[in-house]
């Protein structure tokens, strides 16, 4: 760096300063409570003793506000913490099963494979409980039966004909995979041969394996099932008799709705109870216009709520909001938020839910019998994993923010106190501050945004500035992010604006739709109105400012980079460059599709907001960054950005991940990618030399 390159805080202030230090931060990433509201189960993630990974493990969190305590360790990790009526608890793990001591199989778990295992309520050692030749990918208990139902990728068959096919595919080295209707990917995996499916079985605490099938297998409740239950939320009634879960509904092979599905568990009979085919029980098509998802059963077992989300639709994008199955009652009419997260009170009175709110994601309830909506938390902090405590005085959660990584806290009910928990994870400091910041935009709407302040940054040391444009694009700056850190950079003496433009959740549908089918122009004008009131600042160095973001924030990157020059360096990961080609390769195609139409004959929405089309005029350097097993915005994105960027004669870097997806997290590849970007900007904003990391 050059002599007049930003001051930071003393090295070794903070675990922001050093990258090490930084990804060794354990991570609170869920929460379960416990049926007596004594403890709470969390997952926690760390380095692997090697540091080449991260692990997860379980940890109890005392709600009286006691020292916490690590219940698992395996090299694997656990992961899916759930509940026994009598305080037992499940996780799924793949550590080796007890007969496994030399690579063996027991005869009933597959090597290798995530199976679900038991922890005692009186302590001792966790036994296996339950396994699948395809392993287990989830797990949902009852509140008051020993009931489970397990989630599973399955090939057709019983357990034993789904392990002969595996062993045969395995053996003719075969790894092809036949489609007949979409998706084939999702995210960072293909789906397929093997489709999800659910499962039920009995799980005794004092006897080992007693309500098994005979075969040692979970039951089959959903064995035509197909491609229904991918991503799909499913669980299990307070008695353990019926499961709810949202099913796709695929038509042509190509269009798709959720809607929401009862399962008996004694005799595995469906049942539609969201949309048009609810009331007379007929399999038709539901209502396609609507996806039902996230299903809670009512401390009665009878009521069921939900998210109702209706599709985007050519002129305009969709709503959501909670609905009471059966009948879909909309319990939030005129409430212009989109909530998630929805849990009961132990009465069945009241249901808790989280909605993104300016900047923030605050704790909200609902009177049932009335529809009163009131707000339970006023900070400025994002909730998620809300659970109710058993004697209705309070909710836990975790709870993040700007400034804070996520932490478990107890809600008082009756003061609205915020009380944090004893965890793994607390930072003493952030090396900055964050303030809140407002703009008008060109057409006179109000846009806000975050902007984090590194320490010292004042009208004698002005801070150069990062322009941060978050993904989505329906999405919200307004919680800690592990992945796109601001107070790394604020550490190295970088201020961080993180504005939420139109199309940003948390204020209100119209809102979004200000910058519906209008990805680049309407939130390009937006980001300038506030990047130059920001810029106007005394504490900020209005000469030296870059732009960085990923996803749909790479997008805007893309964009920002062939429409403007103000700025001296544009970081572009996971971003799309050429909408027709995109729209066509991603994950899911046909929900990309709702707004923009074909590519083929809806050319006008693609021509208009496709970045591609403007790299004539880039002016200013790019680093673009990708991983290889991104779905969602396949790295064919990057290939052709990168090239046309060099054909044209542009001054860029690519930084690929061959082995990373959507998002970089394996722990030395993080550190790859922040010391790439921040060698990048020193050199282009700072006027420092290019001093490319030492691993690549």
């Amino acid at each position: 760096m050059t002599a007049d390159a930003p001051e930071s805080s003393p090295a070794g202030d903070s675990p922001f300063h050093d990258l090490n230090d930084y990804i060794a931060i354990p991570r609170v990433t869920g929460l379960r409570l416990s049926p007596d509201g004594s403890w709470l189960a969390a997952t926690v993630q760390s380095l692997s003793p090697d540091r080449q990974k991260y692990v997860t493990s379980i940890w109890r969190i005392d709600t009286a506000g006691g020292p916490p305590g690590r219940l698992t360790r395996s090299a694997d990790g656990e992961g899916s913490p759930r509940f026994l009526p009598d305080g037992s608890l499940l996780f799924t793990s793949k550590r080796p099963g007890p007969d496994q001591a030399n690579g063996a199989g027991n005869g009933k778990d597959a090597e290798g494979e995530t199976a679900l295992w038991l922890l005692p309520a009186a302590g001792g050692e966790a036994r296996l409980a339950a396994a699948r030749p395809g392993g287990i990918a989830g797990v949902e208990t009852a509140a008051s039966a020993r009931v489970v139902l397990v989630t599973a990728p399955a090939l057709p068959g019983d357990a034993a004909e789904d392990k002969r096919r595996r062993t045969a595919r395995k053996d003719a080295g075969v790894t092809a995979i036949l489609h007949e209707t979409l998706p084939v990917r999702y995210w960072d995996h293909d789906l397929g041969p093997d489709d999800l499916r659910l499962f039920a079985t009995t799980v005794e605490p004092e006897t080992e394996d007693k309500a098994d099938e005979e075969d040692g297998s979970p039951r089959d409740l959903t064995p035509d099932a197909g491609r229904a239950l991918i991503e799909q939320a499913a669980v299990l009634s307070p008695d353990g008799t019926t499961v709810a879960t949202g099913w796709w509904r695929w038509r042509d092979g190509v269009q798709a709705h959720s809607e929401l599905v009862t399962v008996d568990v004694a005799s595995g009979n469906r049942t539609a109870v969201s949309g048009a085919d609810a009331a007379d029980g007929s399999s038709g098509d539901g209502n396609p216009g609507f996806d039902f998802s996230d299903p809670v059963f009512a401390p009665d077992g009878e009521r069921i709520v939900c998210v109702r989300s209706a599709h985007d639709h050519p002129d305009a994008p969709g709503d959501s909001t909670l609905v009471l199955l059966p009948g879909g009652a909309d319990l939030l009419p005129g409430f212009d938020r989109w909530p998630a997260g929805p849990v009961w009170d132990a009465e069945g009175k009241v249901i808790y839910f989280t909605a993104d709110d300016a900047g923030r994601r605050p704790v909200f309830a609902v009177e049932v019998a009335t529809g009163e909506v009131t707000k339970k938390t006023s900070d400025d902090a994002h909730y998620t994993n809300l659970s109710a405590a058993p004697d209705g005085t309070a909710l836990y959660a975790l709870r993040d923010a700007i400034d804070e990584p996520p932490a478990p806290v107890r809600i008082d009910l009756a003061t609205g106190e915020v009380a944090r928990l004893d965890a793994p994870g607390a930072v003493a400091r952030v090396p900055g501050r964050v303030v809140e910041v407002t703009a008008t935009a060109d057409d006179g709407h109000p846009v806000r945004g975050w902007l984090v302040l590194p320490d010292g940054a004042s009208a004698t040391r002005p801070a150069p500035l990062l322009l941060w444009v978050h993904g989505g694009p329906v999405s919200s700056w307004n919680g800690w992010q592990w992945r796109w850190n601001p107070w790394l950079a604020a550490a190295r003496g970088y201020a961080v604006l993180l504005p939420d433009p139109a199309l940003s959740s948390g204020y209100g549908l119209d809102f979004i739709a200000r910058g519906y089918q209008e990805w680049g122009p309407r939130p390009f004008a937006d980001i300038m109105a506030v990047t130059d009131a920001v810029a106007a600042r005394d504490d900020i160095d209005a000469a030296k400012t870059a732009m960085m973001g990923g996803s749909y924030g790479g997008y805007m990157a893309n964009w920002i980079a062939g429409h403007t020059g103000r700025f001296r360096a544009i970081v572009s990961h996971a971003g799309l460059w050429a909408l027709d080609q995109m729209f066509g390769t991603t994950d899911g195609p046909q929900f990309w599709q709702r707004e923009f139409g074909r590519p083929l004959t809806d050319t006008g929405r693609y021509e208009k907001n496709s970045p591609h089309l403007h790299v004539e005029n880039i002016s200013t350097p790019m680093l673009v960054i990708h991983g290889n097993r991104d779905y969602r915005v396949p790295v064919g994105e990057a290939l052709r950005l990168w090239s046309d960027l060099k054909l044209h004669g542009k001054e860029a870097k690519f930084l690929y991940f061959p082995d990373e997806n959507h998002w970089i997290v394996k722990p030395g590849n993080i550190r790859a990618w922040y010391q790439t970007v921040f060698a990048f900007l020193a050199q282009h904003v700072l006027g420092g030399h290019w001093e490319q990391p030492d691993l690549l």
